[in-house]
C-alpha cells in the first residue's frame, strides 16, 4: 500500500471544540441576531489562540488571496474557512447571501462596507473598519452584506477565520464594480483536501 502524504497538522483540539459548539448553536438558534452574538463569542475564543491552524491552510499565494475550507457541515448549514492574504491583496466589492462571522487571527485587514443606491451603484457606507488580531465582525443580508476587504499591510501576511451560514465555496454570489456592473461567481476553495478534525483525541 502506498502511503499518501497528508498536510502536517497542528493540535486541532481548539478547532474541534469550536466546530461542536457552533454546530449546537446553529441547530438550536433560529434568531439571527442571537446566533451572530453567541457565534461571535465562540469565534472570539477560538482566535484568541494562534496555535491551532495547520500550516497547510495558512499559505498565501503571490497571485491572489486564498480561501481554505476547514469544515463544512454535512447539512450545509455552516462552513468554516481560513482566509489568507498576501501583502496588499484585496477583494472586489462583493456579497455573501448568508450570515457570516469574520475573526482576525493574524495581521490586519481593512473592510469597507457599501450599499447600492437607487441606480445600483455601490456607495460607501461609513468609514473603513480595521480588523486587528482578536477582532470579530459580522455580515448578513439583514445587517449589511456588501463590502470590499484588503490586507492592511504591504509586507506581511494576514489571516482571518470566517464562519458562514452555508457552504460558502458553493454559493452563487455577486461581485459589483464601481460602475454597478454585477458579475456572478462561485468562489470554490483553494484546497483539495480538508483537515480531519476527528483524527485525534
Amino acid at each position: 500500500m502506498i502511503a499518501l502524504d497528508k498536510p502536517p497538522l497542528r493540535d486541532l483540539a481548539r478547532l474541534r471544540v469550536f466546530i461542536r459548539s457552533m454546530a449546537d448553536l446553529v441547530e438550536r438558534e433560529q434568531d439571527e441576531a442571537t446566533l451572530l452574538n453567541q457565534g461571535s463569542e465562540l469565534l472570539s475564543e477560538l482566535i484568541s489562540h494562534d496555535d491551532w491552524l495547520p500550516d497547510a491552510y495558512a499559505q498565501p499565494s503571490p497571485v491572489r488571496y486564498r480561501q481554505y475550507l476547514l469544515y463544512a457541515d454535512v447539512r450545509q448549514k455552516f462552513s468554516v474557512v481560513s482566509f489568507v492574504w498576501g501583502p496588499g491583496q484585496e477583494t472586489p466589492i462583493h456579497n455573501h447571501t448568508v450570515w457570516g462571522l469574520i475573526g482576525q487571527l493574524r495581521g490586519k485587514e481593512v473592510t469597507q462596507p457599501f450599499v447600492l443606491n437607487e441606480k445600483g451603484l455601490p456607495m460607501l457606507q461609513g468609514k473603513p473598519i480595521t480588523m486587528r488580531a482578536g477582532d470579530v465582525s459580522a455580515v448578513s443580508p439583514t445587517i449589511g452584506d456588501l463590502h470590499a476587504v484588503r490586507n492592511a499591510s504591504a509586507s506581511e501576511v494576514a489571516i482571518s477565520i470566517h464562519v458562514y451560514g452555508g457552504n460558502i465555496g458553493t454559493l452563487q454570489r455577486s461581485a459589483i464594480s464601481k460602475t454597478g456592473e454585477k458579475k456572478m461567481f462561485v468562489s470554490g476553495y483553494s484546497n483539495a483536501s480538508i483537515p480531519n478534525l476527528w483524527d485525534a483525541p
